[in-house]
């Protein structure tokens, strides 16, 4: 019963934005991509919560830095393969590419702080001599 309550429930798109703190019109540009197709009702856009989830999880992958077109991968995935074997591999895939990316900025980041800190220290060094 809970279930099936939950396959009708509702949202409109101005609820969904102020449970994700995100403006309107970011949901409507993911629908204009095609990763949110909500049903309308006249005008008005109804979601269900199937977009609701697909938005929770397109957040979540610009968060962690995915492009649209890796999370549009991803979605398509998830609508075709009801095991989630193929969703889940590609999940993985991709998931230790980012990591594999991101160790690596985190790598430069601490070079160029250590190099930039070397810098003050010289610089700081350097105005001592001159002001004593």
């Amino acid at each position: 019963m809970g279930e099936n309550r939950e396959q009708h429930e509702l949202y409109a798109i101005t609820e969904l934005a102020k449970e994700f703190d995100i403006s309107t019109r970011t949901i409507r540009f993911y629908e204009s991509k095609g990763l949110l197709k909500p049903d309308r009702v006249g005008t008005t856009r109804v979601f269900r919560r199937r977009d609701r989830t697909r938005l929770l999880l397109i957040l979540r992958g610009k968060r962690l830095g995915f492009s649209l077109k890796e999370i549009s991968e991803y979605l398509e995935l998830y609508d075709a393969d009801r095991t989630k074997t193929a969703q889940t591999q590609h999940l993985l895939n991709r998931v230790n590419s980012r990591l594999e990316q991101l160790k690596a900025q985190k790598q430069d980041l601490e070079n160029a702080i250590d190099e930039l800190e070397g810098m003050r220290k010289y610089a700081l060094g350097q105005l001592s001599k001159r002001s004593a």
